[in-house]
């Protein structure tokens, strides 16, 4: 995996206790929600005009942001430069039907827009800034969130809306002076506690926004993870009550700040060891490429360690959002549409293995990972094509006996098992391989009875 970055937020609560859904509604939709399995999350901004790594470079205080490729020489010009943007962006080539389409054949079930990141500029029509997509600055007169929405809940995706709820170009988060800014509140909202209603106030009518002008929203997932407790105390027992207001079964995700409001946990970058595994229902977000919004020459991941990274994550137990970062015209990079394009088709052949399974996590031996149907009446076992090639392979590795049905998930074809001394195994070379990713069987617990 990618080297961590700066930006990465603890979690706050280190040591999980069991935790059970506080209703009977949000336990149900944890369930659908890890049904989903695989979900795409979308880092799109005035950054992507940058092409610099989101709004980190904003923030004097981050300094590895500004290491590499400083947008500009100094702090003073490239926070000026940068809220100039507004009237640059204009991603003439945007087609949300498109990236659904391309999203849908890659097998996602849910996606994740950024309807404002740190930087405070909206990618909706806000009534609460004119820092924002189609307002008075911009050229680009559209709705960017309700494009996006109303595409993919076309093709069946389920919508959720990432929020961060720092704001570092409101007056009320950063304050219009010249203290040295980081990623926090720049004054002693104790001290100032007016500044900080008003900052509150803000935050929530803009959540009732999104929770209320867009339809269905599935997932209202909050970052900056270090606002909305103690000194920013965001009142979050009241923002939950008014995104729930016209979205009563709401799924929200406070991220690394714990408690009744992170109804799922989010390692970022990470697939957890078995010892790390979430007690809560979790889900790792891993970027395509080595940031989440547009750079140039970025690196990619290849689809290959793509689709090691879901098996291994849903054997796990977790969902998997990568993360897709458009480009200032509106479009994929040609590197993101190749990926998706390729774990598509695997998933086409091996997705039965994958959504709506459950997970038994054990360190299974040569590599194997496997799944579980909910009923429990027939397993899947993943291997990676890249794995070292082992031409036998004894039965008890993958959870089988001899009286088990093994069908091969690519041809739907069941695999014939032999006997050495007594030890029944597979063949590695009468399964089928595909060009990328890894085989997968499908082991039912009874062969299906001759009706003939």
């Amino acid at each position: 995996m990618t080297k961590i970055r700066g930006d990465i937020e603890e979690a706050k609560e280190r040591e999980q206790a069991a935790w059970v859904p506080e209703t009977e509604m949000l336990k149900q939709r944890l369930e659908w929600f890890q049904d989903l399995k695989f979900g795409v999350i979308f880092h799109y901004g005035l950054y992507a005009e940058a092409g610099i790594v989101e709004s980190w470079q904003l923030s004097e205080k981050d300094e590895w942001a500004r290491e590499n490729q400083p947008y500009r020489e100094t702090i003073e010009a490239l926070r000026l430069d940068y809220w100039q943007l507004i009237n640059q962006f204009e991603p003439k080539k945007l087609d949300t039907r498109k990236w659904a389409k391309i999203c849908k054949d890659a097998g996602f079930k849910y996606c994740l827009f950024t309807t404002k990141h740190h930087d405070g500029f909206s990618m909706f029509n806000t009534m609460e800034s004119e820092f924002k997509i189609g307002g008075k600055l911009s050229p680009f007169k559209r709705d960017i969130l309700q494009e996006v929405f109303t595409a993919f809940r076309e093709v069946g995706i389920a919508t959720g809306a990432y929020y961060s709820k720092a704001d570092w170009y409101s007056p009320f988060y950063w304050l219009d002076d010249d203290t040295v800014k980081g990623r926090h509140a720049s004054y002693d909202t104790h001290l100032h506690p007016e500044i900080w209603a008003r900052y509150v106030s803000f935050v929530h009518r803009q959540i009732a926004e999104i929770t209320s002008n867009y339809g269905t929203v599935d997932f209202l997932w909050l970052d900056a993870g270090w606002c909305g407790q103690g000194k920013e105390d965001l009142q979050m027992d009241r923002l939950a009550e008014i995104a729930r207001e016209k979205q009563p079964e709401l799924i929200i995700v406070d991220r690394m700040m714990g408690g009744r409001h992170e109804n799922y946990v989010t390692p970022e970058r990470k697939i957890p060891a078995l010892a790390e595994i979430p007690k809560k229902v979790w889900e790792s977000n891993i970027p395509i490429g080595n940031d989440w919004g547009y750079v140039p020459n970025d690196t990619f991941k290849s689809s290959q360690e793509l689709l090691e990274t879901l098996i291994d994550v849903v054997s796990k137990g977790g969902n998997l959002i990568l993360g897709v970062g458009p480009t200032p015209e509106g479009e994929f990079t040609f590197e993101e549409t190749q990926r998706l394009e390729e774990i598509g088709h695997w998933l086409a052949l091996y997705g039965e293995g994958i959504y709506e399974t459950r997970a038994r996590p054990t360190a299974w031996p040569n590599e194997w990972h496997l799944t579980y149907q909910k009923d429990g009446k027939a397993h899947f076992a993943f291997r990676s094509i890249a794995a070292v090639v082992c031409e036998q392979i004894p039965l008890t590795e993958i959870g089988a006996t001899e009286e088990d049905e093994l069908i091969d998930l690519a041809t739907k074809k069941p695999l014939p098992i032999y006997k050495n001394a007594d030890e029944p195994y597979l063949l590695w070379s009468d399964i089928s391989h595909p060009n990328v990713g890894a085989v997968g069987i499908r082991v039912s617990t009874h062969r299906e009875k001759n009706t003939h």
